[in-house]
């Protein structure tokens, strides 16, 4: 059984992973002022308006909220981001940037949209669902205006 540690309204907690089966339709939050540290797992989709340092593997889609903070490496099928990223996403259908949203990582996705004011410094590579394999083309591309 694997274990792991967050902090909740100050108050240090462990909870050990179950291995159950999901509940269709359901979906996990991460509430705002709480601090998870270690690797999330999970099965079905995930909303964070708090803070995750470490990796998130979801099989389903990550929401993170407009206050939401990832310090790490990202897995999912599907992501709308309109927090702070920083790390690599990969994603194996499709990645939303909203406007508010800071990426500083590359980013490996299929389906790529950015809404105006989005920000991302890093590469992408658009290579389809097959996110292991090498980079057929990768574009480094930054979404800052550079000030003179």
């Amino acid at each position: 059984m694997d274990f792991y540690t967050f902090v909740a309204n100050k108050e240090l907690i462990t909870m050990a992973k179950m291995n159950e089966e999901p509940t269709p339709g359901l979906h996990n939050v991460l509430a705002a002022g709480t601090l998870l540290t270690g690797k999330v797992e999970t099965e079905s989709d995930f909303r964070l308006d708090g803070r995750v340092d470490g990796e998130v593997h979801c099989k389903g889609k990550i929401v993170i909220g407009p206050k939401g903070h990832v310090k790490g490496n990202i897995v999912t099928d599907n992501a709308e981001i309109f927090g702070t990223v920083e790390g690599s996403i990969r994603a194996r259908e499709r990645l939303i940037l909203k406007s508010t949203a800071i990426i500083t990582g590359d980013i490996f996705i299929q389906t790529l949209e950015i809404e105006p004011g989005g920000k991302l410094n890093g590469s992408c590579s658009m290579n389809g669902k097959d996110l292991g394999a090498k980079p057929a083309y990768t574009q480094n591309i930054s979404t800052d205006k550079k000030q003179d």
